[in-house]
Order: structure tokens, then sequence, then C-alpha cells
């Protein structure tokens, strides 16, 4: 019943706006189409009484292996795909790679019907590694991936190496900061009137301190393909309901409790706040300012390694990807 509510609030407010620009290319409701820089498998297995399937690259070692395995989670208005250079990087020194698109995201499958939680995604992934032999992997998690890192690190204690967040989005509650909450129906609406257009100026201003490079329109055009494409309504939907746990599901408060080693890399021009475009100035003036956050978080994580990106947005891996892959290695290969 609910998504035949999306369905017809879909209709009401039409096929989404076209684009500004030329539009891209469009793609299917698995991102069918776009090509990923390396092979792409599929884990098929049952969730809350539907058969899913998730996306994955595995890429082993190029040269001499190591023995350890980096599981790469990639953030909200990304995929598995836009971590490219950090898996030739990290194959290069010798890890074995999995990145895969969690459920709802980019190559796997968008439900009609879930309830979205970071406990569920966290175990979803627990059963990828499973299924394909990964044990003690080194977490890295990139923005939304950041508080799913976390709270699989806090499911799973035992069974994470190391723990690295890049730019991880919630290191603050909104909410709790005043930020105003949205109906699912109201993020829906949103997310069916995203354009390319629309997802440059909000990185451009939002990621990347009002910078931008051609490079980054590969994965504006891949983002917003999938979501002109043929599932736009089921993509919008999934979103929306994603955008819900990010919104309801703070990992903030448990910092305390990760024991592993964790490793925080922050470009400290960054200023994303869930929700923050609606709050009122006096909140939004308040919110997202991770040159504070990055050495909060430091503060409350017990073993914790600060890095920061002076001047650099919320993606310093794409931003400068060889300073980035220089600190995340020198950390990797130093002894805990």
């Amino acid at each position: 019943m609910m998504f035949t509510r999306a369905l017809l609030l879909a209709g009401l407010l039409g096929a989404g706006t076209a684009l500004a620009d030329e539009p891209p290319a469009t793609y299917g409701q698995e991102l069918q189409g776009f090509a990923y820089p390396y092979t792409l498998h599929h884990y098929r297995f049952e969730s809350q009484g539907q058969t899913l399937q998730m996306g994955y690259m595995d890429v082993a070692a190029n040269g001499k292996p190591n023995g350890n395995t980096v599981v790469l989670l990639h953030g909200k208005n990304f995929c598995a795909a836009t971590w490219e250079t950090t898996i030739a990087a990290l194959s290069g020194a010798g890890y074995r790679v999995i990145a895969p698109d969690q459920i709802g995201f980019c190559t796997s499958s968008k439900p009609e019907h879930y309830q979205y939680s970071f406990q569920q995604l966290a175990a979803n992934t627990h059963q990828l590694l499973a299924d394909i032999d990964v044990k003690d992997p080194i977490l890295l998690g990139h923005s939304t991936g950041g508080m799913l890192a976390t709270r699989y690190a806090l499911l799973y204690p035992n069974e994470v190496q190391r723990l690295a967040m890049v730019n991880p989005i919630g290191l603050e509650d909104w909410k709790a900061l005043g930020v105003p909450w949205r109906s699912v129906d109201d993020w829906f609406a949103r997310e069916t009137k995203l354009s390319a257009e629309g997802i440059r100026n909000y990185e451009r201003t939002t990621y990347y301190a009002g910078r931008w490079k051609p490079e980054y329109d590969r994965w504006v055009n891949m983002l917003a393909g999938l979501n002109q494409g043929p599932g736009h309504t089921v993509v919008a939907w999934n979103s929306a309901l994603i955008y819900d746990m990010i919104f309801t599901q703070p990992v903030v408060y448990e910092f305390p409790q990760l024991k592993m080693p964790t490793l925080l890399l922050i470009g400290t021009a960054d200023t994303t706040a869930i929700g923050s475009d609606i709050a009122p100035k006096e909140v939004k003036a308040r919110v997202g300012h991770y040159e504070q956050l990055g050495k909060q978080a430091a503060q409350a994580i017990p073993h914790a390694t600060l890095v920061e990106f002076e001047g650099l947005g919320h993606a310093p891996q794409m931003e400068e990807p060889a300073r980035f892959h220089q600190a995340l290695l020198s950390w990797l290969n130093t002894p805990q």
C-alpha cells in the first residue's frame, strides 16, 4: 500500500524535471548500461521474505598479496564504482579489495518494500563477505558508508581488523540539533525531481567548497542516469527510505564503544548535513562543520587517528587521490 501511494505521488509529480544541460544517458533500475571499472559480480540472498542481490567487485591484489582484505563502503550519492582510484591504489599495495553496492543503491536490488536499517545493511554485507570467504576485513567507509562501517564494527567487533572512515556523515545528530524531520513522502517528492544540474550544484556547494573538476561529471551523470531511467520511481522510493534511515539512526553516541584501531580521513571544507536545506538559519549555521566534527569524533573514539585535509571537501579520495592514498596506506602500513 505504501508503494502504491508512492506511485500515485510520482504520477502527480510527473516523470521528474528535465535536465538543465544535455541529458545524460539513462540507466536501468540496477544501473544496467553503466560500465564498472572491474568485473561486476552479484550475490543473491534472502532478506525480509524476498530474494535480493548485491552487486560487488572483488579485486585481487596486484602483485604480491599481503593477506589482508579491505572492504569499501560507498556513500549515499556514490556507488562502488566511485572507489575506482582507491581500488587501484589498495590492490597495487597488495590488498584484496571488495567493493559492494548496498541494497537500494546502484547495481543492487531496489525492493518495493524494505525495512532499512544500518544493522540490516551491515548484516547483508556480513553475509556477502562470508559467502566469498573474507574474514577479519579492514573496513573503509565514505560518507553514509562511514555510518554503515561504524554499525558493522559495533555488530561484529571481533571480526573487524581496522576501521577507516572518509568524511563520514553522522558525526552529529542533526535532529537533536534542530534540523526538521522530513517524512518519507517528502523525501520521495524531492528525489523524483533530481536532475544532473541539481546534483552538480549541490555537490559543488556542499562537497567541494564551490570547486568543480570535469572528472566529477561522470559520477553526476551516473546518479542522474539511474534516477532518470526506467526504474526512476522505485529508485526514488528506495532513496527516500534510505534518507529516513540516515536521519533517524545516528551512530555518533556509540563511537566510544569502537575498540579497533580507527582512522578518520577528513576534508575540513565539507559542510554536509542531511536536511540542513530546510533548517532554520540558526540551526543551519551550527551543523556540518567538519573542521570541528573530525576532531570531536577523534576524541570520542578510543583508538583513533585523525588525518585532516585542509581545504578539501567531502570526497578527498576524489579531489586529491595521490595525497589521500598516501595517508591511507601510511596508516595501514603502521603496526597498531
